[in-house]
């Protein structure tokens, strides 16, 4: 499959009144495929809708929510998963029966991103929130066989360009995914004290990066309590992150 910018400028050049055989040799496809591209599925399963995938269309870096975009790629690297081997792609988060606003806002997510659809399938103890998309992969391509922390999560230039411009939303998805907000109680002196903490644990430590390198973006304190878990307690870190994050409903 060749990446989704390289069909657009194909489509690009034809629809700028380039032949097939100029606009597959500036690409470096064979003609067959552009051909294919321009004439015989021009829009790749539009289906009388809009292509909604935003690495597809002409206008690559026109995106429509940035923000739920950053929110979701934080659910997918915590408790995603991109299914290759059906028909057709399929996104599946896992969201715990516990937190029945988390499944919506997962749901949510995923429209506003990409999905006409969603299913919400439940398994023992979670839903499964999942979308059939022949585009997901081109908006995740964080996927790959095997578990996230047995191989390297780097992200492509635009998703690093999204991350740094929402480095809220980002967290919001990695700690309603793989973090929570309690009340730590301590005890000093007989006497014992109780103040809210954030935790996020992941064993990937690429995934870690990404949640460390976003609360310095803003200016949040943390530090690691464990090789594979992150801890921020600071009273003013705590509100800040407050305010993008809060506890999960």
């Amino acid at each position: 499959m060749y990446p989704p910018e390289i069909r657009a400028r194909a489509r690009r050049l034809y629809l700028a009144g380039a032949t097939v055989a100029e606009a597959a040799r500036a690409v470096g496809v064979s003609y067959p495929t552009v051909r294919h591209w321009c004439k015989i599925q021009p829009e790749p399963r539009q289906q009388g809708t809009a292509l909604r995938c935003f690495r597809c269309r002409p206008e690559v870096d026109n995106l429509t929510d940035p923000a739920a975009y950053a929110y979701l790629l934080g659910l997918y690297l915590g408790d995603g998963h991109l299914v290759m081997s059906a028909r057709v792609p399929v996104l599946r988060i896992s969201c715990s029966n516990t937190w029945p606003g988390l499944i919506d806002a997962c749901d949510q997510a995923m429209r506003a991103v990409l999905a006409t659809k969603v299913q919400r399938v439940q398994q023992q103890g979670c839903v499964n929130v999942q979308s059939y998309g022949n585009h997901w992969p081109c908006l995740l391509p964080q996927h790959g066989p095997g578990m996230k922390h047995k191989r390297p999560i780097v992200l492509a230039d635009w998703q690093r360009g999204i991350v740094a411009a929402h480095p809220g939303d980002l967290l919001r998805g990695l700690f309603h995914s793989d973090g929570c907000r309690f009340s730590n109680r301590v005890r000093v002196r007989g006497k014992e004290y109780v103040y809210p903490r954030y935790m996020f644990t992941n064993k990937s430590t690429d995934i870690m990066g990404l949640c460390q390198s976003s609360l310095d973006l803003l200016g949040i304190a943390w530090r690691m309590n464990r090789g594979n878990s992150l801890s921020v307690a600071r009273r003013e870190a705590v509100a800040a992150l407050d305010r993008h994050v809060g506890p999960k409903s």
